[in-house]
This record gives structure tokens, sequence and C-alpha cells, in this order.
């Protein structure tokens, strides 16, 4: 891990002297995010009928356990696949902010995954889906932190090395959906382990993010705006990844494969669409879409749902390469 500039550092210690313990609990409540908040399995595939769906069990490139599902398309398993991830702090089944808290801390809505796996299902596609390190029931991985993606692309390539040697899953079209988190942890693996990922036949990425630019949105909501160094401590202090080293942008460029992006274009989580539209720009697709949510600020409600709601934005995109 790359440490803070020295500039920087010396800029947050000189903060330590002068904020106040009022703000330093917000600052040090901010960089507490990269600990996710377990979200349970609040739904199953059983709840939209679909049948032949079984556990697995998956093991990240370093060996830390996942659990997951694979879902057989309606009607009998096909020779097309999706492989289906999910955001911070989510897991396979989406978020249960709608329970109360402390999911609803975070947005006191439910996000529903279990209904996108129905679409995919019903469009012909077999679905396997997992949950990262650190959330949902997968198992605990560097001190319990997420990486945004610095840690969690290993996951993202255990679960193809895990594809690649199944009898059956090995044989199939490849498709990826992987968002937010698990969206930068995605184009790590690929950064990382091109080879992988080279039969990949596409990609729908929604919600992509820098960590500065949630940063930036929620420290400015807190009034502690000014103090950006300073959390950036916080964050190196808990053993984390800096705001600057948790973000797309750095491994965009070696994404390939034809990209469908989707992002909330007055997202209130990062009041900054030049982030999303910058990680766009840098991706090395040269079939690529970036497709704008417009009309709302929700990223939870209106974001991650999108594909729930509207599965005819989504599915066409695969199909083109999948068919």
């Amino acid at each position: 891990m790359s440490r803070m500039p020295k500039a920087r550092l010396e800029k947050a210690l000189a903060q330590l002297k002068t904020i106040s313990p009022e703000d330093h609990a917000r600052v040090k409540g901010l960089a507490e995010i990269v600990r996710p908040l377990r979200s349970f399995i609040h739904k199953t595939p059983d709840d939209y009928g679909m049948t032949g769906w079984s556990d697995v069990v998956i093991p990240s490139d370093d060996g830390t356990p996942l659990e997951g599902w694979y879902i057989p398309a309606r009607g009998g398993e096909s020779d097309r696949l999706v492989i289906f991830n999910h955001a911070l702090p989510m897991c396979r089944s989406g978020f249960p902010g709608h329970f109360g808290a402390p999911w609803s801390n975070y947005d006191a809505v439910e996000i529903d995954f279990v209904i996108q796996y129905k679409h995919l299902t019903d469009a012909g596609y077999n679905v396997l889906t997992y949950d990262i390190r650190n959330h949902g029931n997968s198992a605990a991985g560097n001190g319990g932190l997420s990486g945004i993606g610095q840690w969690e692309w290993r996951d993202c390539a255990g679960v193809k090395k895990y594809v690649d040697a199944h009898p059956r899953l090995s044989k199939m079209k490849v498709a990826l959906y992987s968002q937010c988190m698990g969206g930068n942890s995605q184009y790590h693996a690929i950064h990382r382990r091109p080879e992988l990922f080279a039969n990949v036949r596409c990609m729908v990425s929604p919600m992509v993010v820098s960590m500065s630019a949630i940063y930036d949105a929620f420290s400015e909501i807190q009034g502690v705006r000014q103090y950006q160094e300073l959390i950036d401590l916080e964050l190196m202090k808990m053993g984390a990844f800096v705001a600057a080293e948790m973000t797309p942008h750095l491994w965009a460029a070696s994404v390939k494969m034809p990209v469908l992006m989707v992002q909330v274009h007055d997202d209130a989580w990062t009041r900054n669409p030049a982030d999303a539209q910058k990680t766009f720009d840098l991706l090395g697709s040269k079939e690529k879409e970036l497709l704008w949510i417009r009309d709302t600020p929700y990223r939870f409600k209106d974001g991650y749902n999108f594909f729930g709601r509207y599965p005819e934005k989504i599915i066409p995109f695969i199909d083109r390469h999948m068919k």
C-alpha cells in the first residue's frame, strides 16, 4: 500500500492538533465506511419461484470462502452464464434497509437483487452470484475492512477460476454484472489477471465510484470537508487504503470487453457526475455505453434497483454479446 504524500500527512497531523472532538468523531465515522455493515440474506430465489438453484461455496484467489448461489435458467440450464456481484454494504440478496437500523442508517429502502436474477433467468441466463468477503455470509478477511476493490479483486478472480474449472460452467459463454465496490473489484481483477477474463463477452457495470468522491460529498454534508487529509490518516491508522487508492480510475484502462455503465447523474452520495464520466472515459473498451439515470438523487432506491424495474434497459445489451 502506498503511503500518504508527505505534505498531506503533515497537514493531517496539524489538523489533529486543532480539530474539535465533535468533528474528529465525524471524521472517524467517515473512515469507518470501509468497515462494512453485514447485510443479511433477506430473500432467496424461492421468493420469485426460481427452481433448481443451489448453494455454492467458492474459494477466493487467496482462499477466503465465499458463499453464493447458482441459479439455472428458467426451463433448464442454458449455455450462457452471468456472474453477478454487489456493492458495499450489501450482499447477494440486496440490501435490507427496510428492516430498520442499523441498515436504515445507510438508507431506509430495500434493494432487491433477487428480482434481477429472475429477469436474467427468464431471459435464458444461468446466474452465479456471491457475497464478497466481509459481506453477507462470506468469510471475513483483511481485518474486516474493505479495500473497495484493492483486496476484493481476489474474490472476482477466485469466482472466475471456479467457473473455468467447473465441468459445465466452463463450457458456457460468460458475462459479468459487477456493481459499485464489486465493479471496482472486477476492474482490478481484470487488470491483475487479464488472461482469466479474456473470454468474457461483456460487462454491465452499475454505480462504480471513487471513494474520494464519496468522502468529498459526505464530509461536506457533515461540515468537515476541510479534513480530507485527516480522513486519509484515519483510514491508514485502521489498516485500510487511503481514498485516492480506492477508485476504478486506476484499473479502468485494463478493461477491454464491451461495457454498459449505469450511473445516477445527480447522485447525492457523490454530487459529482464527473467521477463516473472519468471512469467511463478511461475504460479501454472499444465498445462502451454510459446510461445515465436522471431525475433522481437516490443512489440506493433508484440506482441499484434500476435493473429490477427496467430489465429492458439492460438485457438487450447482454443479449447482443451473448446470443
